[in-house]
């Protein structure tokens, strides 16, 4: 198949988060399968229009905030003529709506998660309502368009806004489960140490942990929280971390390798993530492969990454109390966290990003194509 991809962000923009990772490990095996990949996506400042990631091309093309208008006129006079068999919308910031373009061929879109009215608490209100009116013709627009969401949450939400459940497959998130594996319980930290790995965005609510953490240093607990990765909330975050009294326990490492970032999930005795929403939360996942039991909020997304009791604890969004007190028995309890680290790692083990590539070629050639 000659396939074009559109999505907000590319593997390379500094941006990125784990829409892109889910790109990359989807389309790039797809590649390698045989089949022609295009990406048409947002650029920045300094980066290269044109460039190839493994043999998949993109074009980078206006910016965060104008690709939805510069896009479609791209698409016109630049890669029309070059007759793609699908196009596939990747929806994760909000809509293309490229059934409207006359793009001359299927369409099929991928669904990570909707923002609804979550989108309020990340960004100031003027683009939170933007945001939030145009996801809702979302079910009207590709109500007749074949449809991959990567979690049950999605995918029931998807339904409630009117797209066909008969229409959408599930197709979940993989993970490396070479690279990404378990060490022995000598090697990890010796201090009790929480990390979150992810960027720094409001929706993602890491003020909730830090305010776990508060009540477990007032209570006696021994505890570091390791915070991974970057984003426009670390200036509220470290002023939060400041107000708290929390500077000897609380790290910001900024952006972080991928070999660093195997390296903490490896070693950390938990790791959290308390969103208000996710399409599924990667990060949950890549946890578990290394064997570390996650604890989030049971919210959409997080609830099909997390397996309460199983391969961490799902709390209450927002309740903080329970929060610490979730990750204080964890921390306290050896045997416990043994038991979880091995259920984590069983959990990841029927997730990979091969059998998900397969899914998706199979889903592109029979439900969209055909």
């Amino acid at each position: 198949m000659k396939i074009l991809v559109l999505n907000w962000l590319d593997p390379e923009n500094p941006q990125a988060g784990g829409a892109e990772v889910h790109f990359y490990e989807i389309f790039r095996r797809l590649v390698d399968r045989g089949h022609s990949v295009t990406l048409l996506c947002s650029g920045w400042h300094g980066c290269e229009r044109r460039t190839a990631l493994d043999g998949i091309e993109v074009h980078r093309v206006g910016g965060r905030y104008t690709l939805s208008l510069v896009a479609p006129v791209y698409f016109r006079c630049r890669l029309r003529s070059e007759r793609f068999d699908v196009v596939v919308e990747d929806l994760n910031k909000v809509p293309f709506f490229s059934p409207f373009w006359g793009v001359g061929a299927p369409v099929a879109l991928i669904v990570h998660h909707l923002f609804g009215t979550a989108a309020f608490r990340e960004v100031s209100l003027p683009v939170a309502t933007a945001t939030w009116l145009l996801e809702l013709p979302v079910g009207r627009v590709f109500r007749s368009v074949p449809t991959a969401a990567v979690s049950d949450s999605t995918a029931e939400d998807l339904a409630r806004r009117g797209i066909p459940r008969r229409r959408i497959e599930i197709i979940p998130n993989g993970v490396d489960l070479e690279v990404l594996s378990p060490v022995a319980d000598g090697e990890r930290f010796s201090e009790p140490t929480l990390l979150y790995l992810g960027r720094l965005k409001r929706y993602k609510r890491v003020d909730l942990l830090l305010q776990a953490v508060s009540r477990l240093v007032q209570r006696g607990t021994s505890c570091r929280f390791l915070i991974a990765g970057r984003g426009d909330d670390q200036p509220r975050l470290a002023a939060l971390r400041e107000s708290l009294g929390l500077t000897e326990h609380v790290e910001f490492l900024g952006f972080v390798s991928e070999a660093e970032k195997r390296d903490l999930l490896r070693r950390s005795w938990i790791h959290v993530l308390t969103s208000v929403k996710e399409g599924w939360g990667i990060s949950n996942l890549e946890a578990a492969a290394c064997g570390t039991p996650t604890i989030a909020s049971d919210v959409p997304g997080l609830r099909d990454s997390v397996v309460d009791g199983r391969t961490g604890f799902l709390v209450p969004h927002g309740d903080v109390e329970t929060l610490s007190h979730r990750i204080q028995e964890l921390f306290e309890d050896e045997e416990e966290r043994t038991r979880l680290r091995k259920g984590a790692r069983n959990f990841a083990e029927g997730f990979g990003w091969d059998a998900s590539a397969r899914a998706m070629e199979h889903f592109l050639e029979e439900r969209v194509t055909s």
